[in-house]
C-alpha cells in the first residue's frame, strides 16, 4: 500500500526578529519539516528582511496576504502588529497565531478579530507563549472557577524601564517583593513589556477583569518565573514554569517559540499533543 502524501502546511511569518527564526530552526529539525512550508514573511519593512527563507515571499502590506493560499499565519512582531496584520490574515488563511496576546486586552480589537474569523469560518488561536498549563485551566473553565492568581517573578533587571522603578527600589532589594495586585488588563495596561503574557491566563480562564496579577521582583532568581493558580468546580490547580531565555533576545523566553512550534506541529502531526 502506497503511504499517502499530505501537500505542505503554508505559513506566513509576521516578524523576523528572535523567536521567528528561532520557529524556523526548530521546525527544519523537527518531524515535521517536509510537511510544512515557509510561503511568506510579513514585515513593516524591507530593511528587515535579510535571511528570510529561500522561497518565502516578502510582504509588507496585509493585504498581499491575499491568494497565498495560506493555512497559518503566525504573528510573532509585537502587539501592533495584532491589530495590523489579524484582520486580513483570518480572511486568507485558516488559523491566525497570536504570541503577542497582549493586543488582545483591547476588547475592541479582540471582538473585531473574533467577528471576522466567524464570518470567514478561520480561527484566532492565542498561543500558551511562555506559561504552562493554560490547556488544563482552559479545560477547568468548562465549570465555574472561583478565582484564578497569576504571578509574575522577575530578577530586579527584568523589571528596569518600567513602571515598577517608581514602586520599589529595585537595586537595593535583598529579598522578593510584590510591588502590584491588580485585574490582568490593569497589569497587561501599566506593564505592557513584561505582564502582557496574563492575558493569555485571562482567555483561557474567567477573564481580564476576574483574573489577578501579582507581580514580584525578586533578586534571589535569574530567570523569569509564571506561578499560575486556580480553584473552582473542577478542584484546584498549581502550576509554576522558570523559563530560559531566548539566545538571542533575552526579553523574549524559548518557550514562546516552542509554544508557536506545538500549534505548527499539530496541524500536520498525526500524533496531536
Amino acid at each position: 500500500m502506497t503511504a499517502r502524501r499530505r501537500k505542505p502546511l503554508r505559513i506566513a511569518l509576521i516578524g523576523w526578529g528572535a523567536i521567528n527564526r528561532h520557529v524556523v530552526r526548530l521546525l527544519s529539525q523537527s518531524a515535521v519539516a517536509r510537511d510544512v512550508a515557509i510561503a511568506a514573511i510579513g514585515l513593516r519593512s524591507p530593511d528587515c528582511a535579510q535571511g528570510i527563507p529561500a522561497g518565502a515571499a516578502l510582504l509588507t502590506d496585509p493585504q498581499q496576504l491575499a491568494g497565498l493560499d495560506l493555512d497559518i499565519v503566525a504573528e510573532a512582531a509585537g502587539q501592533p502588529a495584532v491589530a495590523a496584520w489579524g484582520e486580513s490574515a483570518l480572511r486568507h488563511a485558516g488559523l491566525f497565531a497570536v504570541t503577542s496576546a497582549g493586543a488582545l486586552a483591547d476588547t475592541t480589537l479582540l471582538d473585531r478579530l473574533i467577528a471576522v474569523a466567524d464570518a470567514n469560518g478561520s480561527q484566532l488561536v492565542v498561543t500558551p507563549g511562555a506559561l504552562a498549563g493554560i490547556d488544563a485551566l482552559a479545560a477547568a473553565s468548562a465549570l465555574p472557577l472561583d478565582e484564578v492568581v497569576h504571578g509574575i517573578v522577575k530578577p530586579p533587571a527584568a523589571w528596569r524601564g518600567t513602571p515598577a522603578e517608581s514602586l520599589v527600589a529595585l537595586d537595593d532589594l535583598t529579598e522578593p517583593v510584590s510591588f502590584f495586585t491588580g485585574s490582568a488588563r490593569e497589569a497587561a495596561q501599566c506593564f505592557p513589556q513584561n505582564a502582557n503574557v496574563a492575558v493569555i491566563s485571562a482567555l483561557a480562564g474567567i477573564g481580564l477583569e476576574r483574573t489577578r496579577v501579582e507581580l514580584v521582583a525578586d533578586p534571589g532568581i535569574t530567570a523569569n518565573c509564571h506561578r499560575l493558580s486556580a480553584r473552582g468546580a473542577f478542584g484546584r490547580l498549581s502550576v509554576t514554569i522558570e523559563n530560559r531565555p531566548l539566545a538571542d533576545n533575552p526579553k523574549s523566553s524559548e518557550m514562546a517559540a516552542l509554544s508557536l512550534v506545538r500549534v505548527i506541529g499539530n496541524r500536520v502531526s498525526p500524533l496531536c499533543r
